[in-house]
């Protein structure tokens, strides 16, 4: 049988994807969905690929290589927890720009066991010496933004793993990491956008990651790409799990974990940050660990919405939904241009309420209570008109830079547990800066700090205080995965990458799904807009509204510009008369494949 590895660079990208979306993963294509399809909305203009339905699981991400090592664990029984962090430890070589072992996640998963949906916040933590003060004294106050040592954080990812694995799992290391080690030690062929991503000027400054990537070669798709000392890495992981499996199961998967934070692998990671100005210390990393708490939600029109409550931005979903559930936006129609301007109402106020409150629940006072109450969305509604749009403006809240480079993944498998995961290495490839010898970068985490007390403009940076950067503190994250259940079951895991634009992202597929009877393929296809309270504009994806309708907004007092694209929208949704999962991979991103069985 050949290894992952060798299959995939068997196989011409282009040919491979459309081959899992027809039939290659024995999915069946669908037309219409559990609600009957379009019937309140008007079909999207972009190209509609088929619903991939799986009587047993299905599963969608952004690469067809992350979304086979998923196949492949489910195919050797391996249940969903298992499935994703194979999957991301692959999508980890190949969508390195992205996500990698030195990224952090956000993870929702429901427990088809006990109908629980639970929250594991596995983002970084800031340094303990990377404090205001010594920004102050040492970097003219600025945390950088893009790149270098001083913009990473504690990599949360391994935990993140270690986690999945230890309460939900049913494999070891050794069996999840094997597909990845493949990959990664044989080689893949890259796609287009990794050819063009490997010219990143920022790999560009720093030798480990010249060393690896050789960004200065220029690349094609297609190109063999292997990275030996990533294989490395992951196989030490399994050799520490190795030699403690006579412990016992837990104790395996504990000893793999801890060489990442609390031996060789972490010292390593330390030496190399002292040694060339960075802020991590062996500590940093010793004391690390992910956060698994309860969720919070809220009801909308009979469905329960579940978002992570802690520093990422998921709750401003809910503030939106909360506001939207007042108006019958079906009636109003998809994107017409009553059903926009009422969106971006609620947008601008979801946005500057998370601007203003939302933080690291651990180091600030969030009232999630009363920001997801109906009460105090009914007063929000009632500052809306619905014939001018609101002002926003510096005096406001505003919100902070994030970037674009996330990535999302989704699980079903056939006992019906779910995990809707999003990773992110924070920008293109996070700091530009390669672990020497480790295969792996580190992220740049620290540029979702707030720039420093009392800097707001109209580009969009903050200044509150409850999100500025602190010791062991998680930074407020664009990481948003979703979960929809109705009466305790199973509806849909939803998520996607994108910055800031990912919790209107999330939005609209849920409010396809659910006011205009979408399948998850149409609603992950539909066009989608952004507004973000500042900058003060809508943002519409091409195709998205007319041209009467643009202007009709215009008219209101809106800032309209059309074009570009938003969001990867990977998701999954349960069809509620026969369980079947349905799979949809968004075509605004051509590597990404859904599969299912």
């Amino acid at each position: 049988m050949k290894t992952l590895a060798r299959t995939l660079c068997c196989l011409v990208l282009a040919s491979l994807v459309a081959g899992l979306d027809s039939a290659g993963a024995q999915g069946q294509a669908q037309r219409g969905g559990p609600q009957g399809g379009f019937q309140r909305g008007n079909r999207p203009p972009r190209q509609m690929r088929p619903v991939i339905r799986g009587t047993e699981y299905a599963a969608t991400s952004m690469s067809v290589f992350a979304t086979r090592a998923a196949v492949q664990i489910l195919e050797a029984g391996g249940n969903a927890f298992d499935a994703i962090v194979a999957g991301h430890a692959v999508l980890a070589l190949v969508d390195a720009d992205s996500n990698g072992i030195g990224s952090d996640a956000v993870i929702l998963l429901y427990d088809a066991e006990s109908r629980r949906v639970i929250s594991v916040d596995a983002e970084g933590t800031a340094p303990q010496l990377a404090t205001i003060d010594w920004y102050n004294e040492n970097n003219n106050g600025e945390i950088p933004r893009s790149n270098g040592l001083l913009s990473a954080t504690v990599p949360g990812m391994v935990d993140a793993w270690y986690t999945l694995l230890d309460r939900w799992g049913t494999m070891t290391f050794e069996e999840v990491l094997q597909p990845a080690i493949e990959v990664a030690g044989e080689g893949f062929p890259i796609s287009e956008s990794f050819a063009r991503a490997l010219g990143s000027r920022k790999l560009a400054q720093y030798p480990s990651s010249v060393k690896l990537y050789n960004p200065d070669t220029p690349r094609k798709a297609g190109e063999i790409f292997r990275n030996p000392d990533a294989a490395r890495t992951l196989e030490r992981l399994v050799e520490a799990e190795q030699a403690a499996a006579g412990q016992g199961r837990r104790a395996a998967l504990r000893a793999a974990r801890d060489l990442f934070y609390k031996g060789d692998i972490a010292r390593e990671m330390a030496t190399f940050a002292e040694e060339n100005g960075g802020l991590f210390r062996y500590e940093d990393f010793a004391e690390y660990g992910v956060r698994v708490e309860a969720p919070i939600s809220v009801d909308y029109r009979g469905y329960q919405v579940y978002k992570n409550p802690s520093s990422n931005q998921g709750p401003a979903e809910l503030f939106a939904l909360n506001i939207l559930e007042g108006y019958d936006l079906a009636a109003m129609g998809h994107n017409s241009a009553d059903y926009v301007h009422h969106l971006v109402e609620a947008m601008r106020r979801a946005f500057r309420d998370r601007a203003q409150h939302v933080a690291d629940v651990d180091f600030a006072d969030v009232p999630l209570h009363r920001l997801t109450s109906k009460d105090y969305a009914a007063t929000l509604r009632g500052e809306i008109d619905a014939a001018a749009a609101s002002v926003s403006a510096p005096s406001d809240i505003a919100d902070v830079y994030e970037s674009l480079e996330t990535t999302h993944y989704s699980v079903v498998d056939r006992n019906g547990m779910a995990v809707s995961v999003t990773y992110t290495l924070e920008g293109g490839y996070g700091s530009g800066i390669t672990v020497p010898g480790a295969g792996f970068l580190l992220n740049n985490e620290m540029g979702d700090f707030n720039a420093g007390p009392g800097l707001t403009n109209t580009r969009g940076l903050i200044g509150t205080e409850p999100n500025l950067a602190r010791p062991e503190q998680r930074m407020l994250s664009s990481m948003t995965p979703s979960i929809l259940a109705k009466d305790g079951e199973l509806v849909a895991v939803v998520g996607s990458p994108g910055g800031r634009t990912i919790i209107n992202t999330v939005l609209q597929v849920l409010l396809n799904m659910i006011e205009f009877d979408m399948n998850v393929q149409e609603a992950v296809t539909a066009p989608r807009l952004h507004h973000q309270w500042l900058p003060d504009r809508i943002r519409i994806e091409s195709g998205g509204v007319s041209v009467a309708t643009a202007e009709r907004l215009r008219r209101l007092g809106h800032t309209v510009s059309v074009g570009g694209s938003q969001g990867i929208a990977h998701s999954i949704m349960i069809d509620p008369e026969t369980g079947d999962r349905l799979g949809a991979a968004d075509a605004r991103n051509v590597d990404a494949v859904a599969v299912g069985n």
